[in-house]
C-alpha cells in the first residue's frame, strides 16, 4: 500500500506502541494492595506510587501525543 495514502507511517506506530507500553508500566508501578475498613497499609503512600508511577505514565502519554503528531521527513519518504 502507498504510503502517501495513510495518514500516520510505520515510525508513528511504533512511537504510539512504545507510548502505549509506557503507560502500562506506570499504571502497573502505581498497582498493589490498598487500605481496607479495618486495616491501613501505609503502602499506598509510597515514593513508588505517589512520584514515580504517574511521571512514568506522563511520559508515556506524552510519547503517544508525539508519535501521533511526528512527521517523517521528505527525505525518509523517497527511501
Amino acid at each position: 500500500m502507498d504510503n502517501k495514502k495513510l495518514a500516520l507511517q510505520k515510525k508513528n506506530f511504533i512511537l504510539i506502541g512504545i507510548g502505549l507500553l509506557v503507560v502500562v508500566i506506570g499504571f502497573l508501578l502505581m498497582s498493589g494492595s490498598g487500605t481496607t475498613q479495618t486495616t491501613f497499609d501505609p503502602a499506598i503512600f509510597s515514593v513508588r506510587r505517589i512520584k514515580v508511577a504517574p511521571v512514568v505514565c506522563l511520559i508515556g502519554f506524552i510519547t503517544i501525543i508525539f508519535g501521533i503528531l511526528y512527521a517523517p521527513s521528505a527525505k525518509s519518504e523517497k527511501k
